[in-house]
């Protein structure tokens, strides 16, 4: 009797042991969340400045695309082309460095596709989420500042941080005058996007 006690609870020892490790793994992975270099975005526009937070908790992979991407310059020079007072500004789109490919706005990324990472986060004013097609995992580098609250958006989109500085800048951007196809009438042009540690900005 004894030993098919023993048995047994070898065996419980055993199954929860895989579990134990992913537990263990699980709070690795929040730990390094948490004690990695605090960063922030600095967005520099044509209209004054912009400050946003991240939220790498719940979208790791997409901030760590939009980080790499600003890193690069990739969005200095680009512009908010799509502009929706009440609900958005988007930007993030390399053809509008071009004014010649003005026909194509909107429709630019950074040569690939990354997956989708919904999350609990409301889209509220001033955050950030991950603009795409009508595939879940079509987001590139394309990307809006919310003005409204659309929270029909919740769980469809990608919101991955949120405007701690220049609320005044996205006002200013989100109603200003507009042409057929929701274009700025004059250009929202972004200078540039650095990623920055927080504790730098006041």
């Amino acid at each position: 009797m004894k030993l098919i006690l023993l048995c047994c609870v070898f065996s419980l020892a055993f199954v929860a042991a895989p579990a134990r490790s992913d537990e263990k793994k699980e709070q690795k992975k929040e730990t390094a969340i948490m004690t990695e270099p605090k960063e922030v975005a600095v967005i520099k526009t044509s209209e004054g400045e912009m400050v946003a937070e991240f939220w790498p908790d719940v979208a790791p992979k997409t901030v760590e695309n939009f980080k790499k991407l600003a890193k690069s310059g990739f969005y200095d020079g680009t512009a908010f082309h799509r502009v929706i007072k009440g609900f958005m500004i988007q930007g993030g789109d390399p053809l509008t460095k071009d004014e010649s490919k003005k026909a194509r706005w909107g429709t630019g990324d950074p040569g690939y596709k990354i997956d989708a990472e919904f999350n609990k986060k409301s889209h509220e004013r001033g955050v950030l989420s991950m603009a795409r097609s009508q595939d879940p995992n079509s987001a590139g580098s394309q990307f809006f500042i919310c003005h409204g609250a659309p929270k029909f958006l919740d769980g469809q989109y990608t919101a991955f941080g949120k405007l701690i500085k220049g609320d005044d800048v996205l006002e200013k951007i989100a109603t200003t005058k507009t042409l057929p196809g929701d274009r700025p009438e004059k250009r929202m042009n972004v200078e540039s996007i650095k990623i920055v540690p927080a504790d730098s900005v006041k």
